[in-house]
């Protein structure tokens, strides 16, 4: 049963218990991200999540935070997207106040220091170039930044290397301030809970004063003109292998079509019995990966597939895919199939939420992006009542190809060469 309150101060916090687990999550979603940015400070709220790690005035350097969390086993970590930014500990149940004290110290007395500040550049860097050197992640950003053009959404999350050279210390915490404030975040803590977590929650969490500026919200998305070809973009690498994506506007996180959008994804591509990876893979050998899968912000979402493809044949790979999604836009889908969706979203969400920490997820995204939170059997009678007739609807409006965007790495010189190497 769980239990939701708020502070006094604004911060927003929920406890989830979970039966049968020694371990307990304790997790903050901070509502900022790359989204909320300006172009001279891009990648900023990634640089402030890694600077949470290095040091607070009880804890002054990165080695005591990371030795007290060593000392009990504890798996930590940090995220940020492009509307979000996380903090979880997960640790035994008997080192829940260590997680809680030691969480509200990072994100409330962090040091900031200027030197250190300036070597953790040269480290983000590198993280840059290892996601631009990793073609499987980078080609989902390359895809969202050509869907998004001209929008803040469509920014790198990490930002530039150039920017990060180059971002003013005081501007960044500045911006900290801005958004880090108790009525700006909220906390979950889910698995094995201790009775006292409320006090150690009010003690830490509760004794901080919510800020004095208001909260900006991020720049309004407005998608691109529906064209007759599809938008594409690049990155001009000598690979053998062709990592393809391809995508389309789909619903913002509170549209009430977002369960008809899983299924759709799921029997598209969600699994190895999926129709594209039946078609591409299985019986004419194109691909070794191909996966559709849907992710959605406030007001829009991304409905993707993706593929690890033989470049001497792109073109018949496009063509299958594209039939594939033609098919599946003009005809329901089967009643054996829709079943089996269902049944495949029903046995992921159990084996995902034995986790502590993804229970802890779950809610926190119910909390932050719905106007009410729905417990994970709301959301499968949602699913379970989905319709052949909705997910044939969905399918309808999303896979438009007048509203398709291409991003993929391989020896393409640029977008124009993809699509004339793709037949698109």
């Amino acid at each position: 049963m769980t239990n939701k309150y708020t502070l006094d101060n604004g911060m927003r916090v929920m406890l989830a218990p979970v039966n049968g687990t020694d371990t307990v999550s304790v997790l903050v979603l901070v509502r900022v991200g790359s989204r909320y940015e300006y172009a001279k400070i891009n990648g900023a709220s990634h640089f402030i999540e890694h600077m949470m790690f290095k040091g607070t005035k009880r804890r002054p350097t990165a080695q005591h935070i990371s030795r007290a969390l060593d000392a009990v086993g504890a798996d930590y970590n940090a995220f940020t997207g492009k509307n979000v930014t996380g903090y979880y500990v997960k640790v035994d149940k008997s080192h829940l106040e260590l997680g809680v004290d030691l969480i509200d110290d990072m994100l409330f007395n962090s040091k900031f220091d200027a030197d250190e500040m300036n070597r953790e550049r040269g480290a983000i860097v590198e993280e840059i170039h290892m996601y631009e050197d990793n073609p499987m992640m980078h080609v989902s950003d390359l895809l969202e930044r050509v869907m998004f053009d001209g929008s803040t959404l469509g920014w790198e999350i990490a930002g530039t290397s150039e920017i990060i050279k180059e971002i003013d210390r005081d501007e960044m915490y500045a911006f900290h301030k801005k958004y880090y404030q108790p009525s700006n975040m909220l906390l979950v803590v889910s698995g094995n809970i201790n009775r006292g977590v409320k006090g150690w929650v009010e003690k830490r969490f509760g004794s901080h004063k919510d800020g004095e500026v208001a909260v900006d919200g991020f720049e309004t998305l407005e998608l691109p003109a529906l064209t007759k070809r599809p938008r594409a973009r690049v990155q001009t690498k000598p690979t053998e292998q062709i990592q393809l994506a391809i995508g389309f506007p789909s619903f913002g996180s509170q549209d009430p079509r977002n369960p008809a959008v899983t299924l759709l994804a799921n029997i598209l591509g969600g699994n190895m019995s999926s129709r594209l990876f039946t078609e591409v893979r299985e019986r004419k050998g194109l691909a070794y990966f191909v996966r559709a899968m849907n992710s959605s912000y406030e007001d829009t979402g991304v409905f993707m597939i993706r593929a690890g493809l033989d470049k001497t044949r792109l073109e018949l790979a496009v063509k299958t895919i594209k039939k594939e999604l033609s098919k599946i836009s003009k005809e329901k889908v089967t009643t054996r199939e829709l079943k089996s969706a269902k049944e495949n979203v029903r046995g992921q969400m159990a084996i995902r939420l034995e986790d502590s920490f993804e229970r802890a997820q779950w809610f926190a995204q119910e909390m932050l992006f719905h106007r009410r939170v729905r417990t994970p059997q709301i959301y499968l009678k949602q699913i379970d009542a989905v319709t052949a007739a909705e997910v044939l609807s969905v399918a309808k409006e999303i896979l438009n190809n007048k509203q398709m965007s291409v991003a993929a790495v391989g020896p393409f010189v640029n977008g124009a060469a993809l699509l004339k190497k793709a037949g698109l």
